[in-house]
């Protein structure tokens, strides 16, 4: 049986700021992968011409582990802005904030620390 003073939905209120905060770190998140992806091709007025390295010869392996490096922060990015676009979602769904394990709602600091959060901190760590 469930009592009264749980709230099973955060309010209108609570969801656009929620929203605006979302939206801030999307905004972020997406410039962070437009620059991570110019650093891999060269694109970037700030990166070394490759052309250059090349001619130092043992530098090669270098470049490479450094493009190796570039796409896996990129490819983190890509699952990070994905994770937040889902966020978004389920505010326009009205379920943003709640626990998928405890069906309660996860507290306003870990939403504002972690946003795309889907658990609740009690359910994230009887998981691990």
């Amino acid at each position: 049986m469930q009592t009264n003073n749980v709230r099973y939905r955060y309010s209108d209120e609570d969801l656009a700021d929620f929203r605006n905060l979302i939206q801030k770190k999307l905004d972020a998140a997406r410039k962070e992968l437009v620059y991570l992806q110019n650093l891999i091709t060269g694109k970037d007025d700030m990166a070394t011409d490759e052309s250059d390295l090349r001619n130092k010869g043992m530098e090669d392996g270098g470049i490479s582990m450094e493009r190796d490096q570039l796409s896996q922060l990129a490819s983190r990015q890509i699952v990070f802005i994905d994770q937040l676009e889902k966020a978004l979602m389920r505010i326009e769904n009205k379920t943003y904030g709640v626990c998928k394990v405890t069906g309660e709602l996860i507290d306003k600091a870990r939403l504002r620390a972690v946003p795309h959060t889907t658990m609740s901190m009690q359910a994230k760590t009887a998981k691990s």
